[in-house]
């Protein structure tokens, strides 16, 4: 959640960014309403208790004939007093939902607008003439990489099997990611995929993207869609040691998306899918270090889409489609042939200290006092990328050529 501070004194830099983001700029005002009557309800109950406690003193220095109505004063006061930490607890909980129901507050430099608001950074690579091009799904079952017929058998819809030298190709691309990302100082980690609720509402997850988790209500945990949200939760209530830098952690891990609301787009073939492998950058530090860590992270992606060898492009996305935790977020898109358009590969977020400040994430300054992190986070690989491989890769003779980074972790350069 963001800086109440913030709020309390510049509500319109707030309200602006609610605009930005096409959100309510009035969830400015209730909050601050609400921050009010928290405020006042809880004074009221400071109050309260405090003639309670001096006229406790009372009641054991009065005389036996004053006790009376020293105690029955007594009882109406705890009456008084009950009532008054209800109230509050009320308008404490009042206040919450207010204050958890704002985004972050978007940078300066991300455009207004939704999904198709976007701007262009960055051209990288061009696409190559590939005659009467097949999509991935084509490819892949007919050189044995993937089987969505008996994936939908056994599960349902948008599931499938990796197969032969596909499963071997999607650990390839993973494994080139994770020795990426320890070879620049980030500790390793296959992170647990259910997660309380607290670790999934403290990472943003649960507000307008509830409906694409899957809940276990029985254990009352969540299937994680992405490894950002066990990493999150690893610091959750803790003090970092900042003072030699940001803490860098890369999760590999399977994730899981109900996909709701997406029905009859992309749903061929494993672009959009309920299940999935990824490596994930997460990065703790100072908010003061947070802008030149989220360009690091997008260049080490560059990297990672350099060593696949595909066209793409970086785009600035719209403040409507940041999702709530990010401030600002990069996405890289690559370029599939049958569709003669970009997809998203990778997006990396700036989130401030908006998650931290949820779970309660925390560092030392150069004064000793505990101050609040910033998270980042970034996709260093995922199955998706699998479709911009074998569609940009394809040769004539229905084979595919893999670049040489994937070729080493292979064992071989042709899939045939």
């Amino acid at each position: 959640m963001i800086d109440l501070k913030i709020v309390r004194d510049d509500p319109e830099l707030v309200r602006t960014s609610q605009r930005k983001r096409g959100d309510d700029p009035a969830l400015v005002d209730a909050l601050l309403a609400a921050d009010q009557a928290r405020r006042s309800a809880v004074a009221e109950a400071d109050a309260l208790r405090a003639e309670q406690k001096s006229l406790g003193k009372l009641v054991g220095k009065a005389d036996p004939d004053e006790k009376p109505a020293l105690l029955a004063r007594g009882k109406e006061l705890a009456e008084r007093v009950k009532a008054a930490v209800a109230s509050a607890n009320e308008a404490d909980a009042a206040f919450t939902t207010a204050h958890r129901s704002i985004g972050n507050i978007v940078a300066d430099e991300v455009p207004a607008g939704g999904e198709d608001d976007f701007i262009v950074l960055e051209h990288v690579g061009e696409p190559r003439a590939i005659a009467a091009p097949k999509d991935h799904l084509e490819i892949g079952e007919s050189l044995g990489l993937l089987d969505m017929e008996r994936g939908a058998k056994v599960s349902g819809s948008r599931f499938y099997f990796l197969t032969g030298h596909g499963a071997l190709l999607q650990l390839a691309l993973l494994q080139l990611a994770t020795r990426l990302a320890v070879a620049n100082g980030f500790t390793l980690m296959i992170p647990p995929v259910l997660v309380r609720p607290e670790v999934m509402e403290g990472t943003g997850f649960l507000g307008a993207h509830r409906d694409e988790v899957y809940h276990l209500p029985a254990d009352d945990l969540y299937l994680v869609g992405t490894s950002e949200v066990p990493m999150a939760g690893y610091h959750m209530d803790e003090i970092l040691d900042l003072s030699d830098g940001p803490k860098r952690y890369a999760g590999w891990s399977s994730c899981f998306r109900r996909e709701a609301g997406s029905y009859g787009k992309d749903t061929r073939g494993i672009i959009r899918v309920h299940q999935f492998d990824k490596v994930e950058a997460f990065v703790y530090c100072t908010p003061a270090d947070a802008a030149a860590e989220h360009q690091r992270l997008l260049n080490w992606e560059k990297e990672m889409l350099a060593a696949i060898d595909v066209p793409y492009r970086v785009i600035e996305t719209a403040a409507g489609d940041l999702g709530s935790s990010a401030a600002r977020k990069f996405d890289c898109e690559a370029w599939v042939p049958t569709q003669q358009t970009y997809r998203e590969l990778t997006s990396t977020s700036n989130c401030t200290t908006f998650q931290a400040r949820r779970l309660s994430v925390r560092y030392r300054d150069e004064n000793g006092k505990p101050q609040t992190a910033a998270t980042l986070n970034g996709t260093l690989a995922t199955t998706r990328w699998i479709v911009a491989i074998l569609e940009n890769h394809q040769q004539t003779d229905g084979t595919v050529k893999l670049p040489e980074a994937l070729a080493v972790q292979m064992g071989t350069d042709l899939l045939q």
